[in-house]
């Protein structure tokens, strides 16, 4: 079950194209739902706004690529001050946001806030009121519980913790020599969990934060958990929320061809809960290309305007204090970012000359 689509404000939307043997392509597509009735921006904003993705576009793998630290220069004046918002909107995470700003202002060589970073879990933030309180589930690489607890949730564990309360709920966990060590006393201390019963309490909700890393054995857990209605061992019962931060089939990370990424892993999930239990697997994505994504980051970049952007402020994506002619998207992946070819470049870099060009903005 996927969320009810809404009307995207973007009224121009570009989109760079990076793969093994194929050049990079600038995407453009038009808003529906832009009024030409709104009021004058103030002078001292800027008329449009970017959103870059991380992943084959600004960077492969840690190593940045496109030009992309130069590119992101041009969008500074001689004074420090943006000429334009600008943020990276990806579908990678499983790290906080702040700590990813931090990454990324290591290796560009430029300021990046952590309002500036908009991760595929990024949204899981607005399902804080309905689970704050309860006992939630989160799994995938890096520190997916550490990235929820952030969020405010007060009741969450990874689901390697999980599982380790559950004797042989993974019956060839002997035989994994390479076992994951993700140092929970330091990620995400037991204690700072409210006490449960594991045995008792049911999980309320089970979030997919970033790419899974045991394929096997996560996906054996979330169908006990799943089936059962949020107690593994127990009999059928409603199956609890799950959600996914993102939906991308494939990924370009650091090895030449895409890897599988979580859509690949919802599809096996999803193949192998339908075979065994009465009931089709019921579950949401956001991420790109999620409507909800694309609106909120119009929301952020409004907070990001010249005049506040050294306000490292908290989106609450309800800004409408300015609205933006022009919104643009960098990124690698045509079924994820936008779709329809308009301009083939080469580099970030190229896209980013074209836009400042485009815009008069020097």
């Amino acid at each position: 079950m996927t969320p009810s689509p809404m009307r995207m404000t973007y009224r121009t939307v570009f989109k760079v194209y990076q793969s093994k043997n194929r050049a990079p392509y600038l995407l453009q597509s038009r808003s529906y739902s832009q009024s030409q009735f709104q009021s004058r921006p103030e002078p001292e904003r800027s008329s449009f706004g970017i959103a870059f993705d991380i992943d084959g576009v600004i960077l492969r793998g840690r190593v940045p690529i496109g030009g992309s630290p130069r590119a992101l220069r041009k969008l500074y004046g001689t004074s420090g001050t943006l000429k334009a918002p600008f943020l990276f909107l990806t579908n990678g995470g499983g790290i906080p946001e702040s700590r990813r700003a931090a990454e990324l202002t290591e290796l560009l060589g430029v300021n990046i806030l952590p309002s500036q970073v908009v991760q595929g879990h990024t949204p899981f933030k607005s399902l804080l009121r309905r689970y704050e309180n309860e006992l939630i589930i989160a799994l995938g690489k890096g520190e997916p519980a550490l990235v929820m607890s952030d969020y405010g949730f007060k009741k969450v564990l990874s689901l390697d913790e999980y599982a380790s309360y559950f004797k042989n709920i993974d019956p060839v966990s002997q035989y994994k020599l390479w076992r994951t060590k993700q140092a929970l006393d330091c990620s995400h201390p037991k204690e700072s969990v409210p006490r449960c019963d594991f045995y008792s309490d049911r999980v309320s909700a089970a979030f997919v934060v970033s790419d899974p890393v045991d394929w096997g054995r996560d996906i054996q857990v979330l169908c006990d958990i799943l089936r059962s209605g949020g107690l593994p061992g127990q009999e059928n019962g409603h199956q609890p929320p799950l959600y996914f931060a993102a939906d991308d089939l494939e990924y370009q990370a650091a090895f030449p061809s895409e890897r599988l990424g979580m859509g690949a892993f919802r599809i096996a999930l999803e193949s192998i809960f339908n075979r065994i239990h009465h009931d089709a697997l019921e579950y949401v994505s956001f991420g790109k290309p999620n409507p909800f994504v694309f609106k909120n980051t119009e929301a952020i970049l409004t907070q990001l305007q010249p005049s506040h952007c050294h306000n490292d402020t908290t989106n609450t994506g309800n800004s409408q204090s300015h609205a933006f002619k022009t919104l643009y998207m960098i990124g690698d992946n045509p079924s994820v970012d936008v779709k329809g070819a308009q301009q083939v470049v080469d580099t970030v870099e190229e896209a980013v000359d074209y836009i400042l060009m485009r815009e008069g903005t020097s």
